[in-house]
């Protein structure tokens, strides 16, 4: 069994490093595929770490790596052993959030020919990731009908998922369950480390 840490929007593979560590020392195996740079469409990012990773997977991801976590267990639910949404939704993009991510996509295509810092994920490909994010699927049927454990992870002071709305995602899934993080924002895993590497690890126990 692979662990899948899928990352979050705009931050890279590295948020994972913390995670990544703790995992191998427990004796998982740990894979962070990197999201950008695989296209506008993350059912086709889906559809490359499939190819990219064989056997059975759990799919860990944040909130731009939840999308790519169900959209996994969308065209392989038989690979998929459990999933873990952390700051996610399962529901397309709302009409509000289709205008904002607009508005993000122009500016970053603008600043697409600035120097980058060190470290910063180019513009381009952060735009690119956005109209993945804007055009996604909605996937709470796959939810319902996903057969493996669902851990829905949040923090209280989450500014873009409420509490409620992960709490319904938790309740619709056949083996859904919520996990609260007071005090936490939007990264729980960056904001709580310590705290989400227990909850993760105690998630993976099952197939230990």
């Amino acid at each position: 069994m692979k662990v899948l840490l899928l990352h979050a929007w705009p931050l890279d593979e590295s948020m994972w490093t913390p995670q990544a560590a703790g995992l191998q020392e427990a004796g998982y195996e740990v894979q962070t595929p990197r999201l950008y740079g695989r296209g506008a469409s993350i059912d086709g990012w889906a559809a490359q770490i499939l190819r990219d990773f064989d056997g059975p997977l759990v799919a860990v991801g944040a909130s731009m790596g939840g999308y790519c976590a169900l959209a996994l267990a969308r065209r392989a639910p038989e690979r998929m052993l459990g999933l873990l949404l952390a700051g996610s939704r399962a529901g397309a993009e709302s009409f509000e959030g289709r205008k904002a991510r607009e508005e993000r996509i122009s500016e970053l295509r603008v600043r697409a020919s600035e120097p980058l810092i060190y470290g910063e994920v180019p513009p381009d490909e952060l735009a690119t990731a956005q109209e993945a994010m804007r055009d996604r699927l909605d996937l709470t049927g796959m939810v319902a009908s996903f057969g493996g454990p669902l851990l829905v992870c949040i923090g209280d002071e989450d500014e873009i998922v409420s509490v409620d709305e992960a709490q319904a995602l938790a309740e619709g899934a056949l083996q859904g369950s919520l996990e609260v993080f007071p005090g936490a924002g939007h990264i729980i895993s960056i904001d709580q480390p310590e705290r989400f590497n227990a909850v993760l690890l105690e998630f993976l126990s099952q197939w230990a």
